[in-house]
């Protein structure tokens, strides 16, 4: 579905064939269409019918059979399918806002995740839900790809989601389920990336299906009753998040899983081998091992081993996705949101009379806009020409794709009738100074250049929240290259890459801290979902310098330097804070695991400040660089130099770590 201001919305369905008998003008199309909507108002009342159906551009024509009457049976409706759903669960009052008499994807259902009009993903985490999942229901969202029952109730064997085979993310952390999985449940799941099934109580061997998913980055198993050995995981390499703690596995631990931490194989009684620190002794080769059963039924051992080592490669995958399963549990916009999963939706921004007179005037004087936008906070305010002027008519005609909640607010996309892509920021917890003194930070923040700084482009004022408007960058977050689709983007991170974005961020920072000196948090958000990539990979620093926008209440859970360890001992602040975070993202991007640190209820992820801090005691950074880069094996020195670099700049003591300007000394000299 697509949504134009004031112009109501358009569904656009696969094409179907017209067969003989069928009208073949619009004007006889509009006849069946006014007849359909007659019979099913609640699905034709998103059409209106006028003008607009000059340019239909429908192609759900409900076929007439035999004598003009309509077909007894016909699929669901996104909305029906919902509705049906619903009826399922028990304890459902967190999902009143899925009314029968409005759109999924126009309404803003709780939970429901769109891209151009079809529904991608359902994402209904804690919301204190149980009954039944339905399935069938399940299966009348065409364009499903993620299911998130995070944190519920529900209990009992494990729905029948493969029948749903194109899933890429199925996400049942923290509920009850319970039961073995059978064997052969993800044979059909071949799209999946990521599979969170921990804090149940499964049991039984891993599925040895699991094991061989190709697609698989994230694992998470954490947390149940399974039992037997870590299956072989056939595609092991490409899994960044794997954890299959507090289970009854046993046996050794593939050698391709030894690069994991410890803690993703502990409080498992009978596991051995790497990275624990548990031996296996030595192993006896199967050809002289004595056997007091049959050739046949030896053999039949040594499959179901080979079976069970397979399982292993999925555990791994289930960590990440999580973040953005629930809007309210996480604050970060998780490698999922790249996923496609974007919803077409109308950026509500209050319009006065001269708004109104203006967006109807279309093509009008931006730059005259703008200024009227100064003194009357009703307009876009522009504060960096670079990419034109443009005004709040020129973008209330665009539409917008939804990109993703952060701790700030949510993400847009945008393009222009001009062909310019920018992003449009809902920022709702800017509400510490009042217009005059947000213009004089915006227009401060307008005038910065710099070749790793992503200056912002305009601005819209309101009281209770605020647009930030910024250049689109394509390629998108390092957060998404690190973690996200396994493709050719992250295939470019070789060792020169991460070198060369670590500098442009170091650069970046010294700029800001130069420009910020006074501010206790010159930037205050560094993350790796705050720094772009241009196309060479040259890094662009976002959604810094707000801490004089944010009220101190609202900064805590907002900006990311808050959950430095000074303020979780002293709740205090400070440029060192942002020595911490630089040194988090070095970690992060030479072992290309996903910070904890990130998340706001800290469960996921790896710790990575404990973990490298523990290898540098023990002197074996060497370990932990990203294997593929690792065997870069004439660069390994200044690998361990940067993560050393990382080490210490998210040294507990803010007094221990380098300052910005020594930090940056010593990553420009690698």
């Amino acid at each position: 579905m697509w949504c134009n201001y004031g112009e109501g919305c358009i569904l656009e369905m696969p094409r179907m064939r017209r067969k003989k008998g069928l009208p073949n003008t619009i004007a006889d199309n509009h006849t069946i269409l006014r007849t359909a909507a007659g019979l099913y108002p609640e699905v034709f009342s998103i059409f209106p019918f006028g003008s607009a159906m000059g340019a239909v551009r429908i192609v759900f024509l409900i076929i007439l059979v035999g004598g003009g009457g309509l077909p007894l049976c016909c699929p669901l409706s996104e909305n029906e399918a919902l509705l049906k759903l619903k009826e399922s669960f028990t304890h459902s009052e967190s999902l009143n806002s899925w009314n029968p008499d409005s759109v999924p994807c126009s309404a803003q259902w709780t939970g429901i995740i769109c891209n151009r009009g079809v529904i991608t993903g359902l994402h209904l985490s804690d919301l204190q839900l149980s009954g039944k999942i339905d399935v069938e229901a399940l299966l009348q969202l065409r364009g499903l790809r993620t299911i998130s029952f995070v944190n519920n109730k529900f209990s009992g064997p494990i729905p029948e989601f493969n029948k749903i085979g194109v899933l890429k993310s199925l996400l049942l952390t923290g509920n009850h389920f319970s039961g073995a999985i059978p064997s052969d449940f993800f044979s059909s799941l071949t799209s999946l990336k990521k599979v969170w099934l921990s804090s149940n109580n499964f049991s039984g061997n891993i599925p040895h299906s699991l094991a061989q998913l190709s697609h698989l980055i994230e694992l998470h198993l954490e947390s149940n009753q399974f039992s037997g050995p870590i299956p072989h995981l056939k595609h092991a390499s490409i899994i960044t998040s794997l954890d299959l703690s507090n289970n009854k596995l046993e046996g050794q631990i593939p050698d391709i899983l030894s690069k994991f931490d410890a803690k993703a194989f502990a409080g498992n009684e009978g596991l051995c081998g790497n990275p624990l620190p548990k031996s296996c002794g030595a192993r006896i080769p199967e050809d002289q091992k004595p056997s007091s059963s049959p050739p046949g039924e030896s053999q039949g051992n040594v499959s179901k081993l080979v079976v069970a080592s397979l399982i292993a490669v999925t555990v791994f995958l289930m960590v990440f996705i999580f973040l953005s399963a629930s809007k309210r549990r996480e604050d970060e916009f998780s490698v999922l949101g790249r996923e496609r999963m974007e919803e077409v939706v109308e950026v509500h921004v209050p319009s006065s009379g001269h708004d109104k007179q203006s967006s109807r005037k279309g093509g009008g004087d931006s730059k005259r806009g703008s200024q009227q936008g100064k003194a009357g906070m009703s307009d876009l305010v522009v504060v960096n020409e670079d990419k034109g002027i443009f005004g709040l008519a020129d973008l209330m005609k665009a539409a917008a794709e939804v990109l993703g909640n952060g701790g700030l607010g949510s993400a847009y996309k945008a393009v222009m009738s001009n062909g310019l892509s920018v992003v449009v920021k809902r920022m709702r917890e800017m509400n510490k100074l009042g217009k005059d003194g947000f213009d004089a930070e915006m227009r401060r923040l307008g005038r910065l250049r710099h070749h790793n700084i992503l200056t912002p482009l305009a601005y819209h004022y309101r009281r209770e929240e605020k647009l930030l408007v910024s250049e689109y960058i394509p390629k998108g977050s390092l957060l998404y290259v690190l973690h996200g689709d396994r493709g050719a983007c992250h295939a470019d991170l070789n060792w020169a890459t991460r070198l060369r974005i670590v500098q442009g961020i170091a650069r970046g920072l010294g700029f800001l801290h130069s420009e910020f000196a006074t501010y206790d948090l010159p930037h205050g958000n560094l993350k790796s979902s705050n720094v772009l990539l241009c196309d060479n990979y040259e890094p662009l620093l976002s959604d810094y310098a707000f801490h004089p926008l944010i009220n101190p209440n609202n900064a805590t859970q907002a900006m990311f330097a808050y959950r430095s360890p000074e303020y979780a001992q002293y709740q205090e602040v400070s440029p060192k804070s942002d020595v911490y975070c630089l040194g988090i993202i070095i970690l992060e991007i030479m072992t290309s695991k996903f910070p904890s640190q990130y998340l706001t209820n800290g469960k996921g992820g790896t710790d990575v400040v404990q973990w490298v801090s523990s290898a540098v005691s023990e002197k074996r950074e060497a370990e932990l660089i990203d294997p593929e880069i690792a065997n870069d094996t004439d660069a390994l020195d200044r690998m361990v130099n940067l993560l050393t670099i990382g080490a210490d700049c998210t040294h507990n003591n803010p007094q221990q770590r380098p300052e910005m300007r020594e930090a940056i000394r010593r990553i420009e000299e690698i």
